[in-house]
């Protein structure tokens, strides 16, 4: 074989291996059902239909629902008021007497003034001075102010003389009046001793002593300071200076 003949083939063989070959530059070709994409190079599926291979595949839609036209879950979803059953089905929500369509569509509410029993909205059945309660309580009504919950009614608290009512919504109902306090579900007066003032604190006697005099027994007796000492800081009390110590009523130099 000649020089030139050597040259030929080893040209063909180059042109050979360089062209790419038919199966390579030859696409997939767009099944049925199917459109090129709004965005870079393939195609998708119509809307209802969902890719399977090389292949576009009808999604069979239950009545009354419509498709999402999305790669993932079933395909579908159920219309407004209509409620999903089984991954197949789209029954109708029944919305019952006293109740409202959720704005959701696939669940009821009951409406204000009613409350939810299985499947049915009953008409709350409010006693006298009563309210109809929030969302957020676990009951449905409320008793009026100076009203108290008793069973399935609302009874008038009894507040004692030289008492208030104060709004708590745990414990005792009621408070008795400045200068009073509780004792046994009454508000007796306090009685200030000589040389005290009246100490509205919610525990105690109801008084304190003034200063320079200390609590004895029922009434307030003048403290005797002795030598080297001071009222503390209460004023009722008291102890010694600096550098001395208190020792049987008394304030001895240190050593």
């Amino acid at each position: 074989m000649s020089f030139s003949e050597v040259l030929a083939l080893a040209f063909v063989a180059f042109i050979a291996i360089g062209q790419p070959s038919f199966a390579q530059s030859q696409s997939t070709p767009m099944p049925a059902n199917a459109q090129p994409k709004s965005y870079g190079e393939g195609w998708q599926c119509d809307r209802g239909y969902r890719r399977d291979g090389d292949d576009c595949i009808a999604i069979i839609i239950p009545e009354n629902a419509y498709a999402t036209n999305r790669t993932y879950g079933a395909g579908w979803e159920c219309l407004h008021g209509f409620q999903e059953i089984n991954g197949a089905t789209c029954l109708e929500v029944v919305v019952p007497d006293g109740g409202y369509l959720d704005p959701s569509g696939q669940s009821w509410s009951c409406l204000r003034g009613y409350t939810i029993v299985g499947s049915f909205c009953l008409e709350v059945d409010l006693p006298s001075n009563a309210y109809l309660a929030g969302r957020g309580h676990s009951t449905a009504w409320l008793c009026d102010r100076g009203y108290e919950v008793e069973g399935d009614r609302c009874v008038a608290i009894a507040v004692p003389e030289n008492a208030f009512l104060n709004g708590s919504g745990y414990g005792q109902p009621w408070t008795c009046e400045r200068g009073y306090f509780e004792r046994e579900d009454t508000c007796e007066a306090v009685v200030v001793p000589e040389n005290a003032y009246f100490d509205d604190t919610s525990y105690g006697t109801g008084w304190k002593c003034n200063r320079g005099f200390a609590a004895s027994d029922d009434g307030c007796t003048v403290i005797d300071l002795p030598d080297n000492a001071h009222l503390d800081r209460s004023g009722n009390g008291w102890e010694c200076h600096r550098n001395f110590q208190r020792s049987q009523g008394r304030c001895i130099l240190n050593d």
